[in-house]
């Protein structure tokens, strides 16, 4: 076995920076990352037995300890649970002899809880063995089962979804639907693939480019907003002896999964846009990071960019212009919302643990490997193309003054029609809901967890950048369902499970205000737990990224539109002392990051 490791390795040049690469594969090989493999990689590669084991324990799909042969990871979004979760659960533990969290004791099935897996649309949802298994029910849990105790291979038990499109391809082969409800000026088939590398870039200089992108006022899709011709503007500025462009397609926001379809259907015009942007910003390195639930989709994308190579589309004198060179790579996750963040994310594409960096310097002055580097989102990159060949103007003509274009929404929960939107910016909440077939709706999460849960007086409001913004995630919510106990409740479990732990205020103050809030649900709230809510969520702003400043939203935004929900659930006239310990309250926190509380040393 060693030498097959040490084939691994020098498969990637003893280059540490590809140690996701390595642990990937060592686990194929494997079923988990053993001590021995460890202990070679801490030789061969000189890093530390210590921090070879915090990147195995950071992420989600790693394991230090053995596996089962077929692995399952069955989502726990809100969505999954909404439909069905439960009862697949329990014929999953049952069918396999296993509990979740374990391996069967005859070490054939691994039962594992996972975080959203970008198909809200088609729930309940798990990975098998990588493969996608979507819309499962008890019966189909029994059939899978039976059929791989029966020696049937994982992907014998696909069959094509009926989302049309790409999904079907040999290079795919996927049971996922595409769900595409409404198609807008990117969704369109009306641009031929790579039109405008092939007659635009060698007619307009770098400068030209940044202008027409300025010019069009398209902000960053992923949710933060930042204006990318400004973005790029930076970039071109910066100096450093090589420049990288990379593509977050990390979109681990629960209710979210566009970028998914974006990258099945129009990968072409993803992998243009960072042409586009390597052209324009002066790059030679691209990098695509692949979230590891789209793992399915990892060979057929790197069909697609085999095949811009072989038409001198990528690699050196693209497009016949003199030393534009430029390559793309895709990198494969492992399992970390954290890495949605752009600084996490470079972390992570340099082989460590997905930690956000300190700011500034920022990314497009010192991002990868300490280059000068440009991170846009999937959606963001698919429009530039057609930005440049229809004009600046047109994509203004879209939209409004403040938040041009259109956006895809993903839009999942209580409708009759669950899937792809792609709308103008400036659309209510209330023709959202109609167009998607909602009704008897209690509330909309706009922006998924890190958003805001709204009511029915906010459903006149529109998707924008100055009003309700969202990097794509629309969840709606019927009269039926219970606001606080199913959708605060496990919106708050996701922050404390994906919480990096490096704050100490992410670390700690979710599980506390967790623990604040059973109290309510419990009933034995008083009206000063309520403050109390509110209060200590503004502690978390001070935390270094977009996840523990957002982690309390759940809390606070219900707080303020559903206040009636957790006032009945208050003891009315009553006040007494909480018996509150605060090391006691963070001992969950920093068990689920694997750190000791250290508020005695205060």
């Amino acid at each position: 076995m060693k030498e097959k490791i040490l084939e691994i390795i020098g498969n990637y040049n003893k280059d540490k920076t590809r140690l996701l690469d390595m642990l990937h594969d060592i686990q194929n090989v494997i079923g988990y990352v053993d001590d021995e493999s460890i202990l070679i990689l801490n030789q061969e590669l000189k890093i530390s037995i210590s921090e070879i084991k915090e990147v195995i324990s950071f992420y989600h799909f790693y394991s230090n300890e053995p596996m089962g042969k077929v692995n399952i990871y069955l989502n726990n979004s809100v969505t999954s649970e909404m439909h069905g979760r439960g009862a697949v659960l329990d014929a999953f533990e049952k069918e396999c002899n296993v509990t979740e969290g374990s391996v069967s004791a005859d070490g054939l099935f691994g039962l594992f809880p996972t975080s959203c897996i970008g198909m809200n649309d088609q729930e309940p949802a798990a990975i098998i063995n990588g493969k996608i298994f979507t819309r499962l029910t008890p019966y189909r849990v029994h059939e899978i089962v039976k059929s791989l105790g029966n020696g049937i291979k994982i992907e014998d038990l696909i069959y094509e979804g009926d989302g049309g499109g790409r999904n079907s391809l040999p290079e795919i082969h996927s049971m996922v639907c595409n769900n595409i409800r409404r198609r807008g000026a990117l969704l369109t088939h009306d641009y031929k693939f790579f039109d405008t590398t092939n007659n635009l870039l060698s007619e307009k200089s770098p400068q030209e480019v940044i202008q027409i992108v300025e010019d069009s006022n398209i902000r960053g899709r992923g949710g933060a907003g930042f204006p990318t011709g400004i973005k790029w503007k930076f970039g071109r500025k910066a100096e450093g002896e090589h420049k990288v462009i990379i593509c977050n397609a990390d979109e681990g926001e629960p209710g979210t999964f566009k970028d998914r379809v974006i990258l099945t259907e129009f990968p072409e015009m993803v992998f243009e846009g960072m042409v586009i942007a390597a052209y324009s910003v002066g790059a030679d390195i691209g990098l695509l990071y692949l979230r590891y639930e789209y793992k399915y989709l990892l060979n057929y994308l790197n069909g697609i960019l085999d095949k811009m190579r072989d038409k001198h589309l990528l690699g050196n004198n693209i497009d016949g212009i003199e030393a534009f060179n430029f390559d793309i790579r895709i990198q494969l996750g492992a399992g970390a919302y954290i890495c949605g963040e752009e600084s996490a994310l470079i972390e992570s594409l340099e082989g460590k643990r997905g930690e956000p960096r300190d700011k500034p310097p920022f990314p497009v002055e010192k991002g990868y490997l300490n280059y000068p580097t440009i991170v846009n989102n999937v959606e963001t990159l698919a429009s530039i193309p057609k930005i440049l060949t229809k004009g600046a103007d047109w994509f203004v003509g879209l939209g409004d003054k403040a938040s041009t274009g259109t956006k895809i929404l993903s839009i999942s929960g209580d409708c009759n029609y669950p899937g792809i939107y792609e709308v103008e910016w400036g659309t209510s909440i209330k023709d959202v809901l109609d167009m998607c077939g909602a009704f008897n709706i209690q509330a909309v999460q706009v922006g998924g967890p890190s958003g805001a849960l709204i009511g029915s007086k906010d459903f006149g409001r529109n998707l924008s950048y100055t009003d309700l913004p969202t990097g794509g995630s629309i969840i709606i919510f019927g009269e039926q369902r219970n606001l606080l106990s199913d959708v605060v409740m496990n919106f708050m479990e996701f922050f404390i499970e994906e919480s990096c732990g490096s704050c100490s205020t992410c670390r700690n103050m979710p599980a506390v205000l967790k623990k604040r809030f059973t109290k309510i649900l419990d009933g034995k709230g008083v009206q000063s737990d309520i403050d109390d809510l509110i209060n200590w969520s503004e502690l978390l702003k001070v935390s270094r990224c977009g996840l523990g400043q957002t982690a309390a939203n759940p809390i606070t935004t219900s707080i303020n539109n559903f206040r009636h929900l957790y006032d009945r659930l208050i003891q009315p006239g009553i006040e007494f002392d909480t018996g509150f310990c605060l090391e006691d309250s963070v001992k969950d926190s920093c068990s689920a990051v694997g750190r000791q509380p250290t508020l005695h040393h205060m």
